[in-house]
């Protein structure tokens, strides 16, 4: 399995936001709960700049298809498909989270199938994100 690595304030501002979501919802968090729980949490000023954070911008590839695809990682109330923000909590959006330039992973697709991704290219935010508090 793949490692990641998530800064701190992400792992913080993402476990606060999941505390937060109603039980109901608890099925569609799976993907992203399995991603926190094997992740490598660094602290923010530690984490290596290649790796994908919130409110990057990430260029990857379809390893099925060998589209590329360019989207913003965000979190829900940021969300807007259309403009290519995806939120972290989608497959993709949780799928790519820690990962760094070069990595692939699997993702479970809506139809019940498995994609792969890899990440090709990243754009890190260029103002420092503030924390959910």
């Amino acid at each position: 399995m793949t490692t990641i690595q998530i800064s701190e304030n992400d792992f913080r501002n993402i476990t606060r936001l999941l505390d937060g979501l109603p039980s109901n919802r608890q099925k569609e968090l799976g993907p992203l709960e399995e991603e926190l729980a094997r992740a490598e949490i660094l602290p923010t000023e530690q984490l290596p700049s290649d790796v994908v954070t919130m409110y990057s911008s990430v260029v990857y590839e379809d390893v099925d298809t060998g589209k590329l695809l360019m989207v913003k990682l965000t979190f829900p109330n940021d969300a807007d498909i259309e403009e290519g923000r995806i939120s972290i909590l989608s497959p993709v959006g949780a799928a790519l989270l820690g990962l760094k330039v070069g990595q692939e992973i699997a993702w479970p697709l809506p139809d019940g199938r498995t994609g792969r991704i890899r990440v090709r290219q990243l754009i890190q935010p260029v103002e420092p994100v503030c924390s959910l508090e």
